[in-house]
């Protein structure tokens, strides 16, 4: 487990840096002398935990501590304080700046330890409870909670170049009748898998409904976010999925909105998305309307 988890060990002396370095000797540390070095590399590298001394010049742990906390990319990793100020005020100061934990020095190794692995035990645990709570659980892809919850900022930042996409599977309900729940399922799951794979990575995908999905989008030009949506339709199109004997094809229809400065507010941008699915579906199905 240690080596997959990367721990940000911070302190102005490399003396104690020394010793921490020789009690994480299986973890993967890097050591940093001052609290904004911290901050850069915080940004810059995906960490698992933060040993965070507390007096430091310019910026003190605390500080250091209190920025960590308010972002929203590293609320959540533990950081523990390892400080030779274990007067109650002190202690009480580190959890009231945002602390999970802390050690007192001089470091004792078992300690070190066991409060390190324990917070990597509970962040685990709340890492697995955020994703579970997040996805769909027969595709994997976000729900829709998440998927409001992280395209509505991506709304608020972008323009003329922020597209909305809603897709339905054509006839699913045929597929059900015809096969049974399971297979629909598999075509559920081929579809999302399908559409996942050929988005960019910074684009949002959900499955919002039974057989239906949404995807928020940031390209250059109406141009290729058509070629793009157009490629992932004739992908479906092409593919076949064999159960029990029969070979089961399938198309889905997509309604794209473009924002445009009439439109406020992420609902209105998917309401004209889904008129323009309904738009598709009506004039043959396994077709693409932008509005």
């Amino acid at each position: 487990m240690q080596k997959s988890e990367t721990i940000l060990a911070v302190d102005d002396k490399k003396e104690n840096l020394d010793v921490l370095l020789d009690i994480l000797e299986d973890f993967d540390v890097i050591p940093v002398t001052c609290g904004q070095k911290a901050l850069d590399i915080m940004a810059e590298e995906e960490i698992s935990l933060v040993l965070l001394d507390i007096v430091m010049p310019n910026i003190d742990g605390y500080e250091v501590c209190k920025i960590l906390k308010s972002q929203p990319t590293t609320k959540n990793i533990p950081i523990i304080f390892t400080t030779a100020k274990t007067d109650e005020e002190s202690i009480s100061k580190a959890y009231q700046a945002g602390a999970n934990d802390y050690v007192s020095k001089p470091l004792k190794r078992s300690e070190v330890i066991a409060r390190v692995q324990t917070q990597l035990k509970l962040k685990k645990t709340i890492d697995d409870l955020e994703y579970l709570a997040s996805r769909d659980t027969m595709t994997g892809v976000y729900n829709r909670r998440k998927f409001f919850e992280l395209s509505k900022p991506i709304f608020d930042q972008y323009n003329n170049n922020l597209f909305i996409a809603m897709l339905d599977i054509d006839h699913f309900k045929k597929v059900n009748d015809s096969f049974g729940h399971d297979a629909g399922d598999l075509v559920i799951k081929r579809v999302a898998k399908t559409i996942s794979d050929m988005l960019p990575k910074e684009s949002v995908f959900a499955r919002i409904g039974g057989e239906e999905f949404v995807a928020i989008c940031i390209d250059d030009s109406v141009e290729s976010i058509m070629q793009l949506f157009d490629e992932i339709k004739n992908a479906i199109a092409s593919s076949m999925i064999d159960y029990n004997g029969h070979q089961i094809s399938f198309t889905i229809s997509n309604g794209i909105a473009n924002k445009n400065p009439s439109i406020k507010t992420i609902d209105e941008l998917l309401k004209q998305a889904d008129l323009a699915l309904y738009d598709a579906k009506n004039s043959g199905r396994n077709k693409i309307v932008l509005r």
